[in-house]
């Protein structure tokens, strides 16, 4: 199964929403933890210490299949991300 790796910028209002919807959004992802096809995710960081987004590595069959994942995302659909970008990759390491 290919590997994606779906990066998520916040918006001006994403360190308020963040909290209000990260249950909801660690719900959504929970399937595929479950299913062993996530490989890392985690938020992205100024050097403050201040969530300004997120990367998620993750299997899925095709690109569509991962676009539709992150499109459906509650930080995708309630604001937290102001845009959001999915790439096919090859994982070198581990080997």
């Amino acid at each position: 199964m290919p590997t994606f790796v779906w990066i998520g910028r916040d918006g001006p209002r994403g360190a308020e929403l963040r909290p209000l919807h990260r249950p909801a959004h660690l719900a959504g992802l929970e399937p595929l933890a479950q299913a062993g096809r996530i490989r890392f995710a985690g938020p992205l960081r100024t050097e403050a210490g201040v969530p300004v987004g997120s990367v998620i590595v993750f299997d899925a069959p095709d690109l569509a299949q991962a676009r539709e994942i992150a499109a459906r995302d509650a930080y995708s659909t309630q604001g937290v991300f102001e845009s959001w970008e999915v790439f096919e990759t090859s994982v070198v390491f581990p080997r």
